[in-house]
């Protein structure tokens, strides 16, 4: 059985799960993308101007905490049995979430209820967590507190594994296969919701430039490789070259070395095409990338010398 879907999303996640959905035989009838960020197009309103697909650009769908009336009588004359919500930043109000006959699916990237909130990918890693998964949920009036359609349990987030890598590499078309086989059940009338429990219930805020500071006078080599390796690609983690504001990826933690020496934690103890080490309490932390400004580069390449020391 084909359903009538509204998609809200965006990035090229969101573009997979429509084309899927569309080729599965479901009637695509609109779909919701933020307006463009930068200047590179978004993929999936990219996508929906292809097939011709009804593309509406809206930053939200609130006013002063309120539903916007016109917007959503706009989404309401789509007359979607079922809204899909692969990757959104959006909250969406309840008249728009409970309006469908099959109300609304949604994807998160952790076993919840532990990591709800926008930045899971990140605080898995920094925390430490040795594995990951998949939700797919009905959202309420909650953040990712809605009952469960499905998890996929059992990801492991290795020790090189960086929020890019979870996402890309192992979530992401774990995360397609979901939602379209839980859509696929919904319209064949075989799903099931089971309420979410509370119990290991954890929300983290969205990661931001103060969760993404390094403290090499406090953290010692095993925090800081975490939190680099959360923040990469985004928003990139970062300490100070003086006044200014170094941030590293690509990171791999290794044992202490001899180069090492007495070197305060931050100090630059090696340079070289294979990237720069960094002195940290109990073991160096080796960065393949280095961005200054507006440029990533290469770490060998990024300007710094031996010796200097970020803090």
């Amino acid at each position: 059985m084909s359903l009538r879907i509204a998609v809200f999303g965006q990035a090229p996640f969101g573009r997979d799960v429509a084309v899927r959905l569309a080729e599965a035989g479901h009637a695509i009838v609109g779909v919701h993308v933020p307006p463009d960020a930068g200047a590179r197009p978004d993929p999936l309103a990219e996508e929906a101007r292809t097939r011709g697909w009804s593309l509406f650009r809206y930053k939200g769908y609130r006013r002063a905490g309120q539903a916007i009336a016109e917007r959503v009588a706009e989404y309401r004359a789509l007359g979607a049995e079922l809204n899909v919500l692969p990757f959104t930043t959006v909250l969406l109000p309840s008249e728009i979430t409970d309006h469908p006959r099959h109300r609304s699916v949604c994807f998160h990237p952790s076993i919840l209820p532990a990591y709800r909130g926008g930045s899971a990918l990140a605080w898995q890693i920094i925390d430490g967590a040795r594995e990951s998964g998949i939700s797919i949920f009905q959202p309420d009036a909650g953040v990712d507190t809605g009952p469960l359609y499905r998890q996929d349990r059992g990801i492991p987030i290795d020790p090189g594994d960086t929020a890019a890598s979870l996402y890309f590499d192992k979530l992401y078309p774990l995360g397609v296969d979901a939602l379209v086989e839980t859509v696929a059940a919904i319209a064949a009338g075989t799903a099931r919701l089971k309420a979410q429990a509370e119990e290991g219930a954890s929300f983290q805020g969205l990661l931001d430039d103060a969760g993404a500071r390094l403290d090499f006078a406090r953290e010692d080599a095993v925090s800081l490789d975490r939190r680099i390796r959360g923040c990469d690609p985004q928003p990139g983690a970062w300490a100070r070259l003086g006044e200014e504001i170094v941030r590293l990826f690509g990171c791999r933690l290794e044992a202490e070395g001899p180069s090492a020496g007495d070197a305060a934690p931050g100090t630059v103890v090696e340079l070289g095409p294979s990237g720069l080490c960094l002195a940290a309490r109990g073991g160096r932390l080796r960065i393949a990338k280095v961005r200054r400004g507006e440029a990533k580069r290469p770490a060998h390449e990024a300007g710094l010398a031996l010796g200097d020391r970020l803090t």
